[in-house]
This record gives structure tokens, sequence and C-alpha cells, in this order.
């Protein structure tokens, strides 16, 4: 088994490596495990690690057809495994037969879900890296298959580190030269409560065509980063009335700005629900977080980037963070190193062009 573990891993880093996208290195990832741990379908969502949201899913024949349903019950409905319990448990790998004690119709997702489509068992992980969340793997298996065992449970899990790293390192890979700028106004799409186009203009057809394309996806289908969204402000505020993370979403889009995407419960006379969403090129708060994960900063690092963005001078960054001029020039010095820049200046351009980033004041 460890051999086979550190072989796995050795595969993944090249995946890594080689794959020009998130969604070609998820694909890709999909077609070894099933060599390694059978099952009928998968999915594979990437995730807004600041909010938790789908940005994008790759999901198999079988899957997509329920999709929307395994989306209302992640976030109105609660069920067995949710994903943001899992984020935050110990082991963030479970399987519907364990969870159940191999009883699965205790679970409403089975009963109403599963079943009708021709599932049994499920295994869900969530590709948590250093603390923070970088995507959801699921892997469904037929009635007339076995159920996941305990000893393939433990591989996915022992796996996940990996996988959550490389799926982060192809999510946030910096763009290979300058964006092709996208002047774009706001976008605003209004949807019903059953995610039902209701009205458009036109910068948000341009940003949803867009978003189909890098899904891959049809004209009829929602983009998952979407209904993420539209799911969490549909439902999430029902719930207890709990405070919770925004129903917004940061994307790269290849060859383009960095995208944020986001949704409000709409109220007025008529006592039907609509859902306002909105796209907008990110601002540098949504950017920066992102692009500091792609270079690898620290946390120290991270928080001088982004008063350099707001245009602080090394006296300024030092009294603000109540370290000394030299700490803040060695700090600099590492965030060049790691961005691959000379200076201050350099560093700037660097943001604009390759991401959109315009300094703040």
């Amino acid at each position: 088994m460890n051999t086979r573990l550190e072989g796995f891993k050795q595969m993944m880093t090249k995946l890594g490596q080689t794959a020009s996208s998130s969604q070609e290195y998820r694909t890709a990832l999909i077609e070894q495990l099933r060599a390694i741990v059978p099952f009928d379908a998968a999915c594979c969502t990437a995730v807004d690690p600041q909010t938790l949201l789908s940005t994008g899913a790759i999901t198999e024949e079988g899957v997509e057809a329920i999709h929307h349903r395994l989306f209302e019950f992640e976030y109105s409905r609660g069920d067995v495994n949710a994903y943001d319990r899992l984020v935050h448990a110990a082991d963030p790998v479970a399987t519907l037969s364990g969870a159940t004690e191999g009883r699965m119709e205790r679970s409403a997702r089975y009963r109403e879900v599963l079943l009708p489509a021709g599932f049994h068992d499920e295994l869900r992980a969530a590709l948590v890296y250093e603390g923070a969340c970088w995507g959801y793997l699921t892997l469904f298996r037929h009635a007339d298959r076995p159920l996941f065992q305990e000893e393939e449970r433990r591989f996915i899990s022992s796996l996940v580190p990996s996988m959550a790293s490389q799926l982060r390192k192809t999510s946030l890979a910096p763009p290979p030269g300058e964006l092709a700028w996208m002047e774009e106004g706001p976008g605003i799409l209004v949807l019903s409560d059953r995610f039902a186009a209701v009205s458009s203009n036109t910068a948000a057809d341009r940003w949803l065509a867009r978003l189909r394309q890098w899904e891959r996806i049809d004209d009829g289908t929602l983009p998952r980063p979407i209904r993420a969204v539209c799911s969490r402000a549909l439902w999430e505020p029902a719930a207890a009335g709990e405070r919770t993370s925004p129903a917004k979403v940061c994307i790269r889009l290849p060859q383009g700005p960095y995208l944020t995407i986001q949704a409000s419960r709409l109220s007025g006379p008529s006592t039907a629900v609509q859902l306002a969403v909105w796209f907008e090129p990110a601002k540098p708060s949504d950017m920066l977080p992102l692009i500091a994960e792609a270079y690898g900063l620290s946390e120290r690092e991270k928080q001088i980037l982004e008063r350099i963005v707001r245009g602080l001078s090394t006296k300024e960054l030092a009294r603000e963070l109540h370290i000394s001029p030299y700490t803040v020039q060695d700090h600099l010095k590492s965030i060049f190193e790691k961005t691959g820049v000379k200076s201050r200046r350099e560093l700037i351009w660097q943001l604009f062009s390759r991401f959109g980033v315009h300094e703040t004041s």
C-alpha cells in the first residue's frame, strides 16, 4: 500500500506540472483514481477557499443530471457528510455507508437523489491543504457494486494533501503574460428561485458565455459558480439566522482578469423570490489572498503585499506592522524573489499587467 501510495503521489505531482488548467488536472485525476479505487461516476469541484463555494466542477455522466439536487441538499436540506463539516473534520474523507452504519436509507440525499439515479454508496473528500480547502471530490458506486471499504477510504484520505496541493497550484497558476483586459461594465443577471433567467444586461450575457466556455457546458446549464452563490443567497439566510460567509466567489478566467460573482436575495411587493447576480472584475481585496497563495507568500508577506498595493512606504509599513524598516526590507526581498521581480515598482507593474490589480490609496 505504501509503495502504491507514493507512486500515486508522484503521478499527481507530474499531473500538476503538466496540466494546463485546473479542469485538465481534475479530469486526469479522476481517470487515475479510477484505476486504484474503482467507482462508477465522479465529481471534482474547485472552490474559493475564502467562501468554500464552487468555482467550477468536472462531473461525469450520471452526476450532471443530479448535480442541482446535490447543491440543494448541500445548502438547504442538510444531510450526513456535508462538505462544510468535512472541511473542518479531523479526517476530511467519509463514506455514506460508514456515516450511516450501512443503513443508507437514513440519508435523505440517498433516498431522494442517489438511489433514484442508480447510485448506492458515496465517498466524499474535502481537499484541504495547509488549513485551506481548494476543492471537493465525490466518488459514486452503483447498487450492484461493493460498498467503499475502510482501506479505500483511508487511501483517499492519505492522498488529500497531495491532491489539494496540486489543485491549488493549477487553480492559482499565474497567467503566462499580460492580461487580455476585458473592458466590461458590471454584469447583472436576475434569476427566479428555481434559477431560471428572468432578465440580464449585455455584460452579464458575455460573462455567462465565457463561464460556459470555460466550464465546457451548454447554454442550457447554469455555470456552477453562479449556482453556488445563488444557493447560498437563497437558502442560508433561513438557517437559524446565523451570519455566514458571503455569497461570493473570486475566479481567474484563462487569459482574463480575476472575476467576482456575487448573489443577493431580492425583496419587493411581489411574493415571488428572485435573486440578483452581478459580475465584475475583482477588487484587490478579493484578488490578493489568492495571488499571495499562488506565489506561496507567508502570512507576514501577505500583509506587506496588501499594504504595498495601498501605496505605503517602507517607513509606513514598519510603523503599521510594528516591525523595523530593516525587517520590512528583508520581507520585501523575499517577496521579490518569489514573484520574480527586482523592485517595488516592478512588483506593482506585474500585479497590474498579469492580474489586473490597481494600486489603491
